[in-house]
């Protein structure tokens, strides 16, 4: 799933190509998304430039003075610029053309991706309740340390809680632990905070690299120009299972917390 690095290489990609041009139509080959394409984007959209392209966790936000577009990219979704005169292929489910002749086209093989339309974004049900961004100056040692205490959920899981902090999916949590030497099955009211405060600053730091890097591209992540992410190349625990650790070459190990897998170093990592 395109998480927050992902999602904020896209954002970057399509703000330079898309802010201030008008979109001429919009065209919906499937509606059938993880939640139906509204009718109601269909008619208010067209005609409307776009203001702004921004970022809520792991949605993207198409601004415009009559509303914005809120798009989630699913499982394996991405949201590319491409010329409208391009022919779309079996995934391309929804077309934002703009004036320019240039389209957003969400390609969705998995159509667990969302192209919703919100009269206030800062009150649609997907968004209201997210936490604190992780690159923002809300989300600090401080904060981690506060809403941690009393809480025996794995620190891992809590990180993946949009609630307690938006955007941080289960890589770039698996990988901040790693630079923090924080075991993911830690209990998160167990850990002091002299290592909240590193663990902020390891997750601030793996995700500006993963930006830097254009997102991890493991199956199907490509960025608003259909090229691939390159931080895969740079993953430290991330899918390297008996690998040794890049500091001390014990073996990585990994342990189930959920449904999702979690990697750490035993030696480490405590």
């Amino acid at each position: 799933m395109p998480e927050l690095p992902e999602v904020e290489t896209t954002r970057r990609g399509i703000e330079r190509l898309a802010v201030g041009q008008t979109v001429a139509r919009v065209t919906v080959r499937d509606p059938r998304l993880r939640w139906r394409v509204p009718a109601k984007l269909l008619k208010e959209l067209p005609g409307q430039r776009i203001q702004s392209v921004a970022r809520r966790g792991k949605y993207l936000l198409l601004e415009t003075a009559a509303g914005t577009v809120v798009v989630h990219l699913g499982m394996s979704g991405s949201l590319r610029v491409t010329p409208c005169a391009q022919s779309p292929g079996k995934f391309d489910h929804v077309d934002i053309a703009l004036e320019n002749g240039d389209c957003l086209r969400l390609r969705d093989p998995r159509r667990f991706g969302a192209v919703l339309w919100a009269k206030e974004p800062g009150r649609h049900k997907l968004l209201a309740h997210l936490g604190p961004e992780p690159l923002g100056a809300d989300f600090d040692g401080g904060y981690l340390f506060r809403r941690t205490r009393r809480r025996r959920r794995a620190i891992r899981d809590f990180l993946l809680d949009g609630r307690m902090v938006a955007g941080i999916g289960n890589i770039y949590a698996n990988e901040a632990l790693f630079a923090a030497g924080i075991r993911p099955t830690c209990a998160a009211g167990r850990i002091s905070r002299d290592r909240c405060e590193r663990l902020v600053r390891a997750i601030r730091a793996t995700l500006k690299r993963a930006i830097k890097a254009g997102g991890t591209t493991l199956r199907d992540f490509r960025n608003g120009r259909g090229e691939p992410g390159y931080f895969q190349l740079k993953l430290r625990v991330y899918g390297r299972t008996g690998e040794p650790c890049p500091a001390c070459k014990t073996p990585i190990r990994t342990v189930r917390l959920g449904q999702r897998t979690a990697f750490f170093c035993p030696k480490c990592q405590l």
